[in-house]
């Protein structure tokens, strides 16, 4: 970024510190107002740094608070949730802004001028309100929780969780926008829809606890919390994203009260990404077959994932199972090797993403699709291993294979370089390790 050299210090630090402030949405109309969505930075992207130092920063002040915030298996499970929900983008553009852009350029009823404080206020307001519709929607319609439910199914609080983030969700959020789109410029649009999002992430924490005033005003950490938790008191409660007065408005807040338990109120009990994502999916039309009648196989869908036929909207509160505040969250043990291995394979992927990301334009579509199936190969075969399936390292055997094949394939191809040649020696040293273990197994045996 270019700072003016006769600034003041007060000044120069206002700009340096922008994408921290980005996180509290602390910015202001000047400096993030643009005429077009491509001048429109990438914010997440710019904000990455900042998860993992906020990260560090939480577990470290856990660990000198002798908490547990944080399971290694399951900050995995969430990261690679978040991995999984980010990899459409390097095959598709964002159905939000594609739909939101095509309604602004045909059915504007009034052109808002794209660098007034009044825009930029309006397009705050319009997303923030936008998002509260659509996450109610997806926790009062089966068909729209079966997209957000895997949000919510870490039973630990802490900003791994804010990465566990729906593959599916924006498929279906993306219409409570569309009517912002009939005066407040894409641009506009496209600021606050990342601006929004990014909020959340520091939200995500037991290490905040409350703001005071703030929790009636703001979506604070401890809103939030009771957001996630399983308690009765705090079932459908507290939907904000950045401002919490929604929910005042349409009677569903609820102040912290006794210490939340997080997660499903039915704990799937695994790691498995393919599951998080979709079991309830799964779950939903088991229940459309054993339903009799056609307009409930439809209530099944459309009505809230707690009914059956002769319920209200939403399910009976009495039938969900009682929280006593002893339960533990999944945590299967696995031997400390594993643990070791299953990092180092999912930091790989964290930065095999981001140099497909960086190359994907010079890609051909087929190698991209490859690419990403890969990736979620990869985060599926690692949680089977945290899931302790220990056996599946023969499916880590044929992956490894599959990356050298692919690897050379696509240089054949494409000749783009993705990872320096390092990581053909990592993938080969993980082939003979499991080798070697599975041959020292049998001898053992």
């Amino acid at each position: 970024m270019d700072i003016d050299v006769n600034a003041s210090v007060s000044e120069k630090l206002f700009i340096q510190t922008r994408q921290l402030r980005i996180l509290l949405y602390a910015v202001t109309p000047n400096e993030t107002s643009f005429p077009e969505t491509h001048l429109v930075p990438d914010y997440v992207l710019q904000a990455s740094p900042y998860f993992a130092v906020l990260l560090i920063l939480e577990i470290f002040l856990a660990q000198v608070r002798g908490k547990p915030y944080h399971a290694i298996n399951d900050g995995i499970s969430s990261i690679s949730a978040g991995l999984i929900s980010q990899t459409h983008s390097l095959l598709v553009r964002s159905i939000e802004l594609v739909s939101y852009t095509y309604i602004f350029s045909n059915f504007c009823l009034v052109h808002l001028p794209w660098d007034s404080p009044w825009t930029w206020l309006l397009g705050f307001l319009g997303v923030d309100f936008g998002y509260y519709w659509a996450h109610r929607m997806g926790h009062e319609i089966n068909l729209m929780w079966a997209a957000h439910q895997a949000h919510h199914s870490s039973e630990y609080y802490n900003l791994t969780t804010a990465l566990r983030q729906s593959a599916v969700q924006r498929y279906g959020a993306w219409l409570f926008y569309l009517p912002m789109a009939l005066c407040v410029p894409p641009s506009t649009f496209y600021v606050h829809l990342q601006f929004n999002l990014l909020y959340q992430f520091w939200i995500h924490t037991e290490t905040i606890k409350s703001l005071g005033p703030l929790d009636y005003i703001l979506n604070t950490p401890s809103d939030h919390r009771v957001h996630h938790g399983r308690n009765p008191y705090c079932i459908d409660k507290n939907y904000g994203g950045t401002l919490i007065i929604w929910d005042h408005l349409f009677g569903t807040f609820a102040h912290e009260e006794e210490p939340v338990v997080y997660g499903h109120v039915h704990p799937i009990n695994t790691f498995d990404p393919i599951l998080i994502q979709f079991q309830h999916h799964a779950h939903m039309f088991r229940m459309m077959r054993v339903t009799p009648g056609l307009s409930n196989k439809l209530a099944v869908i459309f009505k809230g994932p707690g009914w059956s036929p002769g319920l209200p909207r939403l399910g009976d509160p009495k039938d969900l199972p009682k929280v006593t505040g002893k339960e533990k969250p999944y945590n299967p043990v696995i031997p400390g090797w594993l643990t070791t291995y299953s990092i180092a394979h999912i930091v790989w992927t964290i930065m095999f993403y981001h140099s497909v990301e960086a190359r994907i334009q010079m890609l051909p579509f087929s190698a991209a699709l490859i690419l990403v199936a890969f990736i979620v190969l990869t985060l599926w075969s690692v949680a089977l291993l945290l899931d302790g399936r220990v056996s599946t390292g023969w499916l880590e055997i044929w992956r490894c294979g599959l990356y050298l094949l692919g690897d050379w394939w696509l240089f054949v191809e494409s000749p783009v370089q993705i990872l320096p040649s390092l990581s053909q020696a990592f993938f080969v040293a993980s082939a003979t390790f499991w080798m070697v273990h599975f041959v020292s197994s049998d001898t053992s045996a």
